[in-house]
């Protein structure tokens, strides 16, 4: 008997009771290999020595000073660091505890920011079908992930959400990439049009989609049109990087890759690797001078903002990065682990793409590969590769929907930073297991 409301209220845990590197070991000894970070949260992996160290130094001295009376080392000098690596001097940056806090706080500065502005009725936030920012009430109601609010029955906000850029799904034959990416985000051209853009506060998007579609990158010149719409209209754009940012794709920010400076941008999950709860919204410079110079000032908090702790393993999770070159090693075994994955199963009759970049990497289950027709939902293929994984050790992120609501299976791998061959190997022996028993 337990008194713990699972996730799965129905689900049976096998109890963690131990983690080392790249494994996580059960309560009978079993061990199991972490190639998701859990959710992409475990970037350096598990108990780092020199986290450990900064953590129970943290809290020896000073566990937790509320921040509507204090401010702490660790949430300076983590701002710091953030911001220099940010593309534009004097950005600022707000903590918070999770990825879905982020989102709910960059949105409360959109809307307060065209406030001070004078221009109340810019509310409305443009998101994308398939998106997943979040499981709070504003987060949910932004997002486009159908399963997810389809639970919630109507009690969501329902404002506009555009096509994602989906290449594999939506690019047409003879199509180039660049003409498809210029297409797909003329798409918020047409939003904006039909709405209004006096109406409009914010478009939010995924550089790389995670959960909601399998780690789907968009085509060359997407965002950067993106950019130039938002401008044209005056516009915010929010760029959500809780998945794929603070290094998960082979740069600090995702949309370093892509060439545009975002407004806003959330950071959640490997920003302080799980060793604590922390999540971080950076602003540019011009947003948060909209708030000094309205005096107005910005009508937010959680009593968590600015932990110290919190910020003290982000902070040492942003050294070892740093001081152990893990970037250059998320580039170096993220190339080796696609080629891996696709020596493996480019041929397999029901992988439909294997996709990503850095250690983000996604794979595509499909019915048929010629048509890219899915699995029907009875199959329930989602729910299989999860208890196969876990039955042959293998920690990833299965995940539906991918095609339409209840509908399409893919599989997410988001690594720690530390991956090297020898784990790359054992993983794909190990899908090569799963999807033998599944399929």
């Amino acid at each position: 008997m337990t008194s713990v409301f699972y996730r799965g209220v129905t689900a049976k845990y096998p109890k963690a009771t131990r983690a080392k590197g790249m494994y996580i070991f059960d309560e009978t000894g079993k061990e199991y290999l972490d190639m998701s970070g859990g959710a992409a949260v475990s970037c350096v992996g598990h108990q780092h020595p020199q986290v450990i160290e900064a953590l129970c130094d943290q809290v020896k001295s000073m566990s937790f000073a509320h921040t509507a009376f204090f401010t702490n080392d660790p949430q300076e000098q983590l701002a710091a660091l953030l911001a220099a690596k940010f593309g534009e001097e004097d950005a600022k940056v707000y903590f918070t505890s999770g990825g879905s806090e982020a989102n709910e706080t960059a949105f409360k500065l959109a809307w307060q920011y065209w406030r001070a502005k004078g221009q109340p009725a810019k509310q409305k936030i443009i998101s994308r079908i398939h998106s997943y920012h979040g499981n709070t009430y504003g987060a949910l109601s932004i997002s486009g992930n159908m399963p997810r609010r389809r639970v919630m029955g109507d009690v969501l906000l329902d404002w506009p959400r555009i096509e994602p850029c989906y290449a594999y799904r939506h690019q047409r034959p003879n199509e180039t990439a660049e003409a498809y990416g210029l297409r797909a985000a003329n798409h918020l051209e047409t939003m904006i049009q039909q709405e209004g853009a006096e109406n409009i506060a914010a478009f939010i998007a995924e550089p790389i989609v995670g959960a909601s579609l399998g780690v789907v990158s968009a085509a060359p010149g997407y965002f950067k049109r993106i950019r130039q719409i938002c401008d044209a209209h005056d516009i915010l754009l929010i760029s959500d990087e809780i998945m794929c940012g603070t290094g998960r794709t082979g740069t600090f920010f995702a949309h370093e890759q892509d060439d545009f400076l975002p407004d806003i941008v959330t950071l959640a999950k490997g920003i302080a690797g799980g060793y604590q709860p922390l999540a971080a919204t950076l602003s540019r410079s011009h947003i948060h001078a909209a708030f000094v110079d309205s005096g107005r000032g910005f009508d937010h908090g959680h009593t968590y903002v600015g932990h110290a702790t919190a910020c003290a393993a982000g902070l040492a999770v942003l050294r070892v990065i740093d001081q152990e070159n893990l970037l250059e090693n998320v580039q170096k075994q993220g190339q080796y682990l696609q080629d891996a994955l696709e020596t493996a199963f480019k041929n397999h009759p029901h992988i439909g793409d294997i996709r990503g970049r850095g250690l983000f990497r996604g794979i595509e289950i499909v019915a048929d590969k010629n048509t890219k027709t899915p699995f029907p939902d009875g199959d329930n293929i989602t729910k299989r590769l999860k208890q196969a994984t876990m039955k042959h050790g293998l920690i990833c992120y299965p995940g539906g929907g991918s095609y339409q609501d209840n509908l399409g299976s893919h599989i997410l791998l988001a690594p720690p930073f530390i991956l090297q061959p020898e784990h790359i190997e054992q993983a794909v022996e190990k899908l090569q297991l799963i999807f033998k028993e599944v399929f």
